[in-house]
């Protein structure tokens, strides 16, 4: 039986976090010393709250008091974001724990070995699939935060296909950041910023249906080439020595996947249907889409019991549950960290400063500079800023009447944000997301870095000339 949980934040990896997120507080504590405090009025449209251009004043006094850089980790519990941070923390709590005892019944284990079996030799085939569906999930549905329980699953699929972790991660978590950018029909970006910007729902969708099928060319390619390198040696990849151990660990487990019972197979199946069946319908019915996460956390955790309770492990159950809670709960800190880096820059009155000196930079320049401007702007932003929803609010009142002024179109503006939203989802260490989904797996956060950051300067420039060929073809309907 095992009774350690798979999924645990290590200590290696939580230490590096902490020293890098502790010295961004500093920094944005620093800045509201330096940028002097400032603020755009705002008022309420349909129930979201939106800026108001043309309003900003500056505000006395500067600076956020030091001994708050240090408190705001705790102080965001009750801030402005508390609802969704709560919400973010007890997702991730139930998740950790259920996933403990879905190791524990067998199933993980059994359910990973029959597609392996299945897949034969066409493994890189599945990977193609499985990169493409993940994307899809992300430039359709504006799935991002959802997709972390599945996170696990991908890691332990690439191990048993002779890949890596980082491998599982790019299948899974990469490709859904990418497609929530390379975004068709995303309600979170496009669809909110152009209902801001006056524009059809949808509207340019030709274009950047091109734009996701560049995207997803260069990330396949990157990640066969790695799986492939990985194949033919495995030291050749930065987390060789983390997986090692780690499958040395599961495999050294007294589990015999031959003789896991049908039920939490079926309790398996029932928690992947009925997550795609959250997903897809919370997205597609307004309303539900706050709903999500609670939903998926539930599924998991009745999916979970019934699993380990029908492998016959009756009251142990409850005792893996307690201990996969207990290994993800440094992760509950690292959330309060990285979002403490929006709160103190907010608290402090430098996020509309920023914001309308940016605006005032982009007023003056030509129209494919405007284009790259606002495209950086939104790409600073989103280092404190994370939702989409609530940047898209923050910035597009702005944005999209300074189009007019320097002649771009409004749908190069919301192309501009929406490139510069999702790609660096999964590159600043400012996002939960990144940080909760990486404690899932062996991968710390500066090799996560390192493996990336090429594909992410690729994505980069090949956004830029995307927003100069927009210009130039006056990507409209207007």
């Amino acid at each position: 039986m095992r009774e350690d949980s798979s999924i645990k934040i290590g200590m290696r990896t939580f230490i590096s976090a902490v020293i890098i997120l502790g010295c961004l507080m500093i920094i944005a504590g620093v800045l509201t010393y330096v940028i002097p405090a400032g603020e755009f009025q705002r008022e309420f449209v349909d129930g979201r709250e939106i800026v108001i251009p043309g309003t900003f004043e500056q505000e006395a006094g500067r600076g956020y008091p030091v001994w708050r850089w240090f408190t705001a980790p705790f102080e965001v519990l009750w801030g402005p974001d508390s609802v969704m941070i709560i919400s973010i923390i007890l997702f991730i709590l139930i998740i950790g724990g259920s996933f403990a005892v879905l190791d524990q019944s067998g199933a993980l284990a059994a359910a990973i070995a029959k597609i392996v079996a299945a897949v034969g030799q066409k493994k890189y085939l599945l990977l193609s699939v499985i990169t493409f569906v993940f994307m899809l999930f992300g430039s359709l549905l504006g799935i991002l935060e959802e997709i972390v329980p599945l996170v696990p699953l991908a890691v332990a699929l690439a191990w048993s296909l002779g890949w890596d972790s980082l491998t599982g991660l790019g299948m899974s978590l990469l490709a859904t950041a990418f497609g929530f950018s390379a975004a068709l029909t995303n309600p979170f970006t496009i669809g909110v910023a152009q209902r801001i910007a006056g524009l059809p729902a949808f509207s340019a969708i030709g274009f950047r249906a091109i734009v996701f099928v560049l995207i997803y060319i260069i990330l396949i390619v990157f990640l066969v080439r790695h799986a492939k390198k990985v194949e033919k040696n495995p030291e050749a990849s930065l987390v060789w020595r983390e997986d090692a151990k780690a499958k040395k660990r599961d495999t050294g487990a007294d589990l015999n996947v031959d003789s896991v019972k049908r039920g939490p197979l079926v309790w398996f199946a029932f928690i992947l249907v009925g997550v795609l069946a959250v997903i897809v319908g919370t997205s597609l019915t307004p309303g539900l889409s706050d709903y999500t996460l609670p939903m998926v956390a539930l599924i998991f955790f009745v999916g979970a019991i019934g699993a380990g309770l029908s492998a016959g492990r009756g009251w142990s159950v409850w005792r893996a549950f307690g201990k996969g809670v207990l290994g993800i709960l440094p992760g509950i800190f690292l959330i309060m960290m990285a979002m403490s880096v929006k709160f103190i820059i907010s608290q402090g009155g430098v996020m509309d400063t920023l914001l309308f000196y940016a605006a005032g930079a982009i007023s003056q320049t030509s129209p494919a500079g405007a284009a790259i401007l606002t495209y950086i702007v939104v790409l600073v932003l989103e280092f404190y800023i994370g939702s989409a929803t609530a940047k898209a609010f923050l910035v597009m009142p702005i944005i999209a009447p300074l189009a007019d002024l320097v002649g771009i179109t409004r749908q190069v503006s919301v192309l501009a944000f929406a490139f510069g939203d999702g790609f660096t989802n999964v590159l600043y260490p400012t996002n939960p997301l990144l940080l909760i989904a990486l404690g899932l797996t062996v991968v710390s956060y500066p090799k996560w870095f390192r493996w990336v950051i090429k594909l992410q300067l690729t994505v980069m420039a090949l956004s830029l000339v995307l927003l100069l060929v927009a210009v130039a073809i006056k990507l409209g309907p207007f």
